[in-house]
């Protein structure tokens, strides 16, 4: 069993002004949920047409998808077969993309996004970072080349904008296969995105598809002076099958999806609504069950993962949709806080327990993962998930909806092989000491040359929740690197308050076996960054 830090919390803070609980409620910064879609990769490759789209996005309506959030309809690799003109502007295919209605023309990409909107949807597009895209290897389907931006991203961006997409996932087949850096290239791309949104006016999601190779949890939250939305955080979940080819009788597998959930997992990155993206989901592809499905939707949930379906979904059956249509699951994804499940912990190997602190206070979102072969029971206590330790009030089984009081500080629940269990759970949090770094109508700027810092900070948990209270009075966000005894840990972004103090909640994993330092440090692209007033440690 991994230990875990059950004590009580002291925090000293040289030349900071201690202070109890604040009696006032300091809001939230606000928090963008997920994305929640489709995408054509798993089921369509790169045979992706205005026919396919048009079918998905009519299925997402009669399905009832959308009314429970799921929104965007994303074009993956495919679209278009890597041609330009002799002014460099894209050229595609008008049998693929015909004219929808009349006054358009064909080949003009427009055609489509007007049809996903009309739908009340949003429109996604494809694109990667190198000069070629996943096209130019073998077995994904028909093979393309040149069919990235690289030397052309002013130009393909700002295109994309006037075409209307809402969305942009930016792959690295291009980038590795040409030995690119992926932080350069993406800050590029960052760069060539904010000036297409200037031109237009028209704001498109950013999506990073470099796979985790080159851990983008670290850099990709403040990546050319903005925020990536997503960063793809693992290979593939599964080869593209489609119907109809030699790919027909690919399979998706139960081993990955737990593979890509754990390779997502990174609790530290996610906040503020930008999220580790552990791939799209295979729920409701060949090869999985409903027993594995349902887990599935609880490892993507338990995550904060972007909710985007891989599926066909004309294909969908009732059972399936009831699966990812489920309200509650959806709002522990789409939670306020914005906050990853961490690893509570590991009781025997591949006996696990993840949780996730929700914006209701006292509640979590728990997932006791059984990867082994075998049934297992599974206990999690109180002080584990940062209750007092007098009761856990309250348990619900997300998928039955059964609830139980037990009037204890520990739970045990027995786990089927290869299976997740999902839970709501009620308790009482533990007190917070919040420590203020001077005025808190003011607090203290974080500047390159005068990084904020807070010293010996005490754990109780091998993960904790950093609140953070600050002020940003300019109109875009400001950012600062976070540091956990000298390690960088990752890039905060604190968005705009209109002066106010406004709390960014972020976790971190400190040293139990000693007093932590925590240091925020402006980033490069800003002379100041937010000005910090207090920081909590629950």
């Amino acid at each position: 069993m991994r230990t875990r830090c059950h004590f009580l919390l002291a925090v000293i803070v040289p030349a900071l002004i201690p202070s109890t609980i604040m009696a006032q409620q300091i809001p939230n910064a606000k928090v963008t949920p997920p994305p929640m879609g489709w995408s054509s990769w798993n089921s369509f490759s790169n045979t992706v047409d205005a026919q396919v789209v048009i079918q998905q996005a009519k299925a997402m309506i009669s399905s009832g998808l959308h009314s429970v959030g799921y929104d965007y309809v994303n074009i993956d690799e495919g679209w278009w077969l890597g041609q330009r003109n002799s002014k460099g502007e894209i050229i595609v295919n008008p049998k693929a993309w015909p004219a929808l209605a009349t006054g358009e023309q064909a080949g003009d990409m427009a055609n489509i996004v007007r049809f996903i909107h009309s739908l009340g949807l949003k429109a996604g597009i494809y694109t990667d970072a190198g000069p070629d895209g996943c096209s130019m290897y073998p077995d994904l389907g028909p093979k393309y080349f040149h069919t990235g931006s690289e030397a052309h991203y002013d130009q393909d961006f700002l295109q994309f904008a006037k075409w209307g997409f809402d969305y942009v996932k930016v792959d690295w087949c291009g980038g590795q296969e040409h030995r690119l850096d992926p932080a350069v290239q993406y800050a590029r791309i960052a760069d060539a995105i904010r000036r297409a949104e200037a031109i237009t006016g028209h704001q498109m999601f950013f999506s990073i598809c470099e796979w985790g190779v080159n851990s983008p949890w670290t850099w990709a939250p403040n990546v050319g002076g903005i925020p990536a939305d997503t960063w793809r955080t693992s290979g593939d979940i599964v080869a593209p099958i489609v119907a109809n080819s030699k790919n027909a009788g690919r399979k998706a597998e139960f081993a990955k999806v737990v593979r890509n959930f754990e390779d997502g997992m990174h609790p530290a990155a996610e906040h503020t609504g930008y999220e580790n993206d552990p791939d799209m989901m295979v729920i409701g592809m060949p090869g999985l069950d409903q027993r594995q499905n349902r887990a599935h939707m609880a490892m993507w949930a338990v995550s904060g993962a972007p909710l985007i379906l891989g599926a066909d979904l004309t294909k969908l059956n009732p059972q399936t949709l009831s699966i990812v249509k489920n309200r509650t699951v959806i709002s522990i994804d789409q939670d306020p806080l914005g906050l990853q499940a961490a690893e509570m912990a590991e009781l025997a190997t591949g006996i696990e327990v993840w949780s996730k602190r929700l914006a209701v206070p006292g509640e979590r979102a728990l997932l006791l993962l059984n990867r082994t072969q075998s049934s297992s029971p599974i206990t999690f206590n109180s002080n584990e998930l940062g209750f007092k330790s007098s009761a856990i009030m309250r348990v619900m089984n997300v998928w039955t909806g059964k609830v139980e009081q037990p009037a204890a500080d520990s739970y045990t629940v027995q786990v089927l092989p290869q299976d997740a269990v999902f839970l709501l759970v009620h308790g009482l949090d533990e007190a917070v000491t919040t420590y203020s770094s001077g005025d808190i109508e003011q607090g203290v700027p974080v500047t390159g040359g005068s990084p904020v810092r807070f010293d010996h900070v005490t754990a109780r948990h091998n993960w904790d929740v950093l609140s953070i209270a600050y002020r940003n009075a300019t109109h875009a966000y400001r950012y600062a690197t976070l540091h956990i005894n000298q390690q960088t840990i990752t890039r905060v972004a604190f968005p705009p308050t209109g002066g106010a103090v406004n709390e960014v909640w972020v976790q971190a994993q400190l040293d139990c076996s000693k007093p932590n330092t925590v240091t925020f440090v402006a980033n490069s692209f800003y002379a100041t960054g937010p000005q910090i007033v207090s920081l909590s440690v629950e």
